[in-house]
């Protein structure tokens, strides 16, 4: 804001729009907008609300027009000697230079508060940077770690993945011995039964051949008037048919071999 400039701001806190129309002026050279002079200039006693100065004179607070008409500035200072309009532009540009003056240290002070503001959020900004660094190596360092770890891994896996096809091939070999063993002893088993099986047949057939007592035709004995059938003596008490059988351990010798 220079002298230049054909706008004033509103003192008033947290307000700070440009005045335009109607505002209303102190003795403490302070500027209000119509709103909040109308707002605070209604109650008594006064008080500024810029520098809480007390404005108790008749003539400590003016609301004056902005855009005055030509008429008003033809015949606001009419007739008035030259030493009171020096005195009386003197102030009022006292007020303006004022008004500067406070706009800039206003100005200053908001930069130096955005400028700390601004280290203060560089610092934060650069403690989380750090913070991330440090994070980020020891990410960094675990994802090393880990890749070392799924190197020995894969390694481990690759040797047991062989130790198994190693391991597959021998049970393989095996099987095919084990079926090869198996098929030879079961035909050597059959043949071996077959040949104790003949020998068995054999003795049996003849043992059981001299012990069978042969038919013989009757014989008519002739005793008088009467006939009568006859065998010999040798035969007599005998059965029939009479069958000689192995004895026990013939028989659990075959079993076994069985």
């Amino acid at each position: 804001m220079s002298l230049c400039d054909d706008a004033l701001l509103c003192n008033f806190p947290k307000c700070r729009t440009t005045l335009n129309g109607f505002a209303w002026v102190t003795a403490c050279s302070h500027v209000f907008c119509d709103q909040h002079g109308s707002s605070e200039f209604s109650r008594s006693p006064a008080i500024c609300p810029a520098c809480s100065s007390a404005l108790s004179g008749k003539l400590d607070i003016v609301r004056t027009e902005l855009s005055p008409s030509e008429e008003y500035k033809a015949m606001v200072l009419a007739g008035l000697r030259p030493d009171i309009v020096l005195d009386i532009s003197t102030r009022a540009l006292t007020l303006w230079s004022y008004q500067v003056h406070q706009e800039r240290m206003y100005q200053n002070y908001s930069l130096s508060r955005a400028e700390a503001q601004l280290k203060q959020m560089e610092k934060v900004l650069a403690q989380q940077n750090q913070c991330r660094e440090l994070e980020l190596g020891a990410m960094r360092g675990e994802i090393a770690s880990l890749k070392k770890v799924m190197e020995d891994y894969k390694r481990k896996y690759s040797e047991v993945s062989e130790r198994l096809m190693e391991r597959n091939r021998q049970y393989q070999k095996l099987q095919a011995l084990y079926d090869s063993l198996r098929l030879r002893n079961m035909v050597v088993g059959t043949e071996e039964r077959d040949a104790m099986q003949q020998p068995v047949l054999h003795n049996f057939s003849n043992t059981a051949a001299p012990q069978a007592t042969p038919q013989r035709s009757p014989q008519l004995l002739h005793s008088g008037e009467g006939r009568f059938f006859s065998c010999l003596e040798a035969d007599r008490g005998n059965p029939f048919f009479q069958f000689s059988t192995p004895t026990k351990e013939r028989v659990r010798t075959f079993n076994r071999k069985l």
